[in-house]
C-alpha cells in the first residue's frame, strides 16, 4: 500500500470522475475511484468533500490534486462549459483540506501523461526518433483539441492551444467543394479545422456527400437531414458502421475525414517541431484506430513537401485509454507533490 495518496479528477458538464492514486516505485496505481453526475451537485467543493469523506479508511487524505476541467483555465480559475460553475483553486483546496489543487484544461492535461502511458494505453502509428524536444497532441472529439508540451529540468510544461480553430486549408478539389458547401450550410464566412476534423465534422462530410443527386436513395440521407436539424441520432457513429460494412459512399466520407485529420496532424507536427513525439487522442482515437493506421491518415500527415522526411522521422502514437485524462491528472498531481508545490 502506498504511504501517500494523490487526488486526480476529470470533470465535464455531464460527469465527473474523481480518483485516488498511489505512487510506488515510479508507477501510479489506482486505489479508489467514483463517478458523479455533475449536474446533481451545486458546485465541485461539496463533491470533493463527499468523495474524500467516503474514501476507504486505510487511505491517507491526499495533500495534492490536479483536476482536469472542460473549459479554459486562467489565473487559477475556470468556468465549466455547460455548467454555471466558477472554480477557484484556493477555494477547492480549502474545502477539501488539501495543500494544493491545480486546475488544468481537460485536453491540455494529457501532456502530463504522455511520457507515462504504457502499451495498453497507446498504440504506435509511426515509429520514429524521439528526443527532448517539443511534443504535442491533437484529438478529434466533439471538437478538435490541441495541446503542446515543452520538456524542462522540472519536467513537462503544458501549453494550452486553440489550434483547432485555425482556418481550414483545403488541399484537394473535393476539399474545396466541401469547404464551400459547408460555409453555406453553416452560414459562416470562415471555416475552422474542427468544422471538419472532429466527430461532428465526420457528420458534416457525410451530410455533404449525401446531398449529391446520386445519393438520393441512400438509407442515411434522411438520418443526415435529421442530424443537421439537431436530432439526437449519432450520424458520425452510423457513418463509421456503414463504412465498416462496405458502404462505398460512407467509406468515401471516412477517407476524406481521415485525410483532413492526417493533414492537420502533420501541420501541428511542423508548427511545434515535434521531435519529442506527436500523439493523437480524443474520443475518436480508439474508435477510429484502424483509420489512423491507414494510408489515408498517414500519407496525408506525411505529405508536407520538403519536410516530408522530417515528419516521417517523428514518432506518432494514438492514445486509446478512455481514462487517459484521469491518469494524466494523476501524473500532474505527482509532479506537484514531488516539487513540494514549487511548480505552482
Amino acid at each position: 500500500m502506498a504511504t501517500s495518496t494523490l487526488l486526480a479528477g476529470d470533470m465535464g458538464g455531464t460527469k465527473t470522475l474523481l480518483a485516488l492514486y498511489g505512487s510506488e516505485a515510479g508507477q501510479l496505481r489506482l486505489l479508489h475511484q467514483e463517478r458523479f453526475r455533475s449536474g446533481e451537485w451545486p458546485s465541485l467543493e461539496p463533491m470533493l468533500e463527499a468523495f474524500l469523506n467516503n474514501r476507504p479508511a486505510d487511505l491517507p487524505a491526499p495533500a495534492h490534486a490536479c483536476i482536469a476541467v472542460a473549459g479554459p483555465v486562467r489565473h487559477r480559475e475556470a468556468r465549466i462549459t455547460n455548467l454555471p460553475w466558477r472554480l477557484r483553486e484556493a477555494d477547492l483546496a480549502r474545502a477539501a483540506g488539501m495543500e494544493q489543487v491545480e486546475l488544468v484544461n481537460d485536453f491540455g492535461v494529457l501532456i502530463y501523461g504522455l511520457p507515462h502511458f504504457d502499451s495498453h494505453q497507446q498504440v504506435i502509428l509511426q515509429k520514429g526518433h524521439q528526443d527532448k524536444g517539443p511534443l504535442a497532441i491533437l484529438g478529434a472529439g466533439t471538437g478538435l483539441g490541441m495541446a503542446r508540451g515543452l520538456q524542462s529540468d522540472q519536467g513537462l510544461v503544458a501549453l494550452a492551444s486553440e489550434g483547432g480553430h485555425r482556418e481550414f486549408a483545403p488541399r484537394t478539389e473535393a476539399e474545396w467543394e466541401l469547404a464551400s458547401w459547408l460555409k453555406q450550410d453553416l452560414g459562416v464566412s470562415r471555416l475552422s479545422i474542427e468544422r471538419i476534423v472532429s466527430g461532428t465534422g465526420l457528420g458534416h462530410v457525410a451530410h455533404w456527400l449525401l446531398q449529391k443527386p446520386d445519393a438520393a436513395m441512400h438509407p442515411l440521407r434522411s438520418v443526415a437531414e435529421a442530424w443537421r436539424r439537431n436530432s439526437s441520432n449519432d450520424l458520425p457513429a452510423q457513418v463509421s458502421v456503414a463504412a465498416e460494412g462496405g458502404d462505398p459512399l460512407m467509406q468515401r466520407a471516412l477517407q476524406l475525414w481521415l485525410e483532413a485529420y492526417g493533414s492537420a496532424a502533420g501541420d501541428l507536427a511542423l508548427q511545434e517541431l515535434c521531435t519529442g513525439g506527436l500523439w493523437v487522442g480524443g474520443g475518436t482515437a480508439s474508435k477510429q484506430l484502424k483509420g489512423l493506421q491507414s494510408a489515408s491518415f498517414l500519407n496525408a500527415m506525411r505529405d508536407k513537401g520538403r519536410f516530408r522526411e522530417l515528419i516521417e522521422g517523428m514518432q506518432v502514437t494514438a492514445v486509446i485509454d478512455p481514462d487517459a485524462g484521469l491518469f494524466s491528472a494523476a501524473c500532474r498531481a505527482r509532479m506537484l507533490a514531488e516539487s513540494g508545490g514549487t511548480l505552482a
